[in-house]
């Protein structure tokens, strides 16, 4: 069976992409214990914006945002070749196995430290290694719980707008869907990840949280624009993997009732 299930190049590559979607919304939960300044980046000054009351705005955003759009580029793929089926599939994969890696990192944060590894850096900047660990991996659970959530309901509603748009403008306009869709989920994503996390599970404000969401969402947008082209190169490579007959024919699935339907299509290894 494993024979058949790799020459099919359909199967071989939503295979692949369940694979980099996954390893990729784990790396960006990871990573996002750090916040960077975007301007810093690119060797500006930090700005200093007033929005609804709150002063000082700047974009400081945690590292997960450099990886989170890919989610949104890959969704909008998946959702092209595979329907929206295929979507909810890996997307409810990589909340399972985000939770399991969270729950691992829980064990290994409490269970009991060697003595010597503690303070094995001392002489790098690092007195306690234990602490250390447990500050990059003991992310709070309310924000864990609420990027969970917010992924959740923003793949539901991108596969959503992406139909809807699909459906009126057919197989022409890939930019409008794409980015129209990623819009739309990345500012509800936004704002469900800071009210679960610092509203429910802290004391910000309504016009913090609409300050800080509103700072997120302007680097999302943009950068949802500028990764539009990515979306025409991948497709562009995919078709040229799989064939243009076998790939209209993945499409053309992918709009119809039976999503697994897309699976049985004959291919050459």
């Amino acid at each position: 069976m494993i024979h058949s299930i790799l020459k099919d190049k359909p199967t071989k590559l939503f295979l692949g992409f369940t694979a980099f979607f996954v390893a990729n919304a784990l790396i960006a939960e990871c990573i996002g214990t750090k916040i960077f300044s975007l301007e810093k980046l690119f060797g500006l000054q930090p700005s200093s914006f007033n929005l609804f009351g709150q002063s000082g705005l700047s974009f400081n955003l945690t590292c997960g945002v450099l990886l989170w759009p890919l989610e949104f580029v890959m969704t909008d793929i998946v959702n092209e070749y595979y329907g929206p089926k295929a979507v909810r599939r890996i997307s409810y994969t990589a909340v399972v196995l985000i939770s399991y890696a969270f729950i691992m990192f829980y064990g290994a944060i409490h269970v009991p430290a060697a003595d010597f590894w503690i303070g094995t850096n001392t002489n790098k900047g690092i007195p306690d290694m234990q602490n250390a660990f447990s500050g990059i991996f003991g992310q709070g659970m309310w924000i864990i719980f609420g990027s969970l959530v917010a992924f959740l309901v923003s793949q539901i509603v991108d596969v959503t707008v992406f139909h809807r748009i699909k459906k009126v403008t057919g197989e022409k306009r890939v930019w409008l869907r794409a980015t129209g869709s990623t819009m739309v989920s990345q500012l509800i994503d936004s704002f469900i990840v800071l009210s679960i996390a610092f509203k429910l599970g802290g004391d910000w404000t309504w016009p913090m949280i609409f300050a800080v969401g509103t700072m997120n969402y302007i680097y999302k947008f943009t950068v949802a624009l500028l990764l539009t082209p990515v979306i025409y190169f991948v497709e562009h490579r995919i078709e040229k993997y799989l064939g243009k007959e076998t790939a209209q024919r993945m499409k053309k699935s992918a709009m119809g009732e039976d999503q697994d339907a897309i699976m049985n299509i004959p291919t050459a290894g």
